[in-house]
């Protein structure tokens, strides 16, 4: 019986020891190195962001190369949503949420 005791008491011991454990201090990360030659980033392909408040919604318009591509509009009170350029051709076309539509099957197998 005592030796039962003295393993549950060194089980229970040994969790404890293992979180009083020093870590060794952390070294902050070198810095990243110049990406090589021809591989700069180019300012033209940043995407451009303008926000506008319209009454109490916030219409968000994104461009790249000056081109609308994108326009996020958030209500004050509801889920915000998407027009979306789809083929370059100015035509937005809603969407609630970038999202593929793909639904993957998955069946319940067992439960408890």
């Amino acid at each position: 019986m005592r030796q039962l005791l003295a393993v549950l008491v060194l089980c229970i011991a040994l969790p404890v020891a293992a979180q009083t454990a020093k870590k060794p201090p952390l070294q902050p990360a070198p810095e990243p190195p110049p990406p090589p030659p021809g591989y700069e980033l180019d300012p033209a392909l940043e995407p451009q962001v303008t926000i506008i408040k319209r009454g109490t919604d916030t219409v968000e318009e994104f461009r790249i190369g000056g081109k609308l591509y994108m326009i996020r509009v958030t209500p004050l009170h509801g889920t915000p949503y998407y027009l979306v350029d789809e083929r370059g051709d100015g035509q937005f076309v809603r969407q609630e949420r970038f999202d593929s539509g793909i639904r993957p099957p998955m069946w319940v197998i067992h439960s408890f």
